[in-house]
C-alpha cells in the first residue's frame, strides 16, 4: 500500500535475505489513504485485498506477504480464498513479542495500525496461553511532520514518546514498518529491545518458502 516501502527498504531486505526468490508486486497506494480517512476497514476494502490476494495465487506466487498493518484484519478472510501461505507482515514480531514479554509497549504514529496491532499481539498471546498487557503510545502528530518534510523533527517526536514509554513495559514493538529504521535508537535512548517488523517477516517467509520446498 506504500510504493516507497517497497522501493527502499523491503526490496533491499528481500535482496540480502532470498536473493534467488522471484518477486511479484502488487501495489494499490490507495487503499492505505481509505482506511485512514474512514477509520475502519470497509467491505469494499476488504473485498479489494482478497482479490489482490487470489490474483497473486492465479499469477503463480507461492505464498503472499501482505506489507501492511492497517490492512492485517482484511487478510484473515483472504487466507480462506487461496491454498497458499498469506502472512501478515506483523505475524513474526507480535508472536516473538508475546513470547518473550509481559509488558509490551506498542509504538505507532498512524492510528489505523494501533488497533489491528494489538489485537495480534493478544491473539499471538493466546495461542501461547499468556496474558499480557499492552501500553499504547500514538504519536499522529509526528507522522503529520513526517509529512512535511520534517523527517528530524519526526524522529525526536517518536524517540520521545519511546522514553515517556520505556519505564512502563519490558520490550517496545513498532507497530509500522516505516518507523524501523528508528530502532536502533529507540534502542539505545530506552535500554529496551526494540522489534520493527521488516528484517523478521521477509526472514519468517524464507523459513515458509524453504519450508514448501522440503514437503
Amino acid at each position: 500500500a506504500v510504493f516507497l516501502m517497497v522501493e527502499t527498504m523491503m526490496r533491499d531486505l528481500f535482496r540480502e535475505i532470498m536473493p534467488d526468490v522471484r518477486l511479484i508486486n502488487i501495489m494499490d497506494d490507495s487503499l492505505l489513504a481509505t482506511v485512514v480517512a474512514e477509520q475502519r476497514i470497509s467491505p469494499a476494502v476488504t473485498r479489494r485485498m482478497c482479490d489482490y490476494v487470489v490474483a497473486a495465487e492465479v499469477a503463480g506466487a507461492d505464498a503472499v506477504l501482505s506489507l501492511c498493518s492497517s490492512l492485517g484484519p482484511a487478510i484473515d478472510p483472504a487466507r480462506r480464498l487461496v491454498s497458499i501461505p498469506v502472512i501478515k507482515i506483523d505475524d513474526p514480531h507480535t508472536e516473538l513479542a508475546a513470547r518473550e514479554a509481559s509488558r509490551i509497549g506498542v509504538m505507532a504514529t498512524v492510528g489505523t495500525t494501533l488497533a489491528p496491532t494489538v489485537a495480534l499481539i493478544r491473539e499471538k498471546a493466546a495461542s501461547l496461553g499468556k496474558e499480557v498487557e499492552i501500553v499504547e503510545s500514538l504519536s499522529e502528530k509526528a507522522f503529520q511532520v513526517l509529512m512535511a518534510g520534517g523527517r528530524e523533527e519526526h524522529d525526536e517526536m517518536v524517540v520521545a514518546a519511546a522514553q515517556a514509554l520505556a519505564p512502563r513495559v519490558e520490550l517496545i514493538l513498532f507497530a509500522q514498518a516505516s518507523m524501523a529504521r528508528l530502532a536502533p535508537r529507540v534502542a539505545e535512548a530506552t535500554g529496551l529491545r526494540v522489534l520493527a517488523s521488516p528484517r523478521l517477516a521477509i526472514e519468517y517467509t524464507k523459513q515458509v518458502l524453504d519450508g514448501l520446498k522440503k514437503g
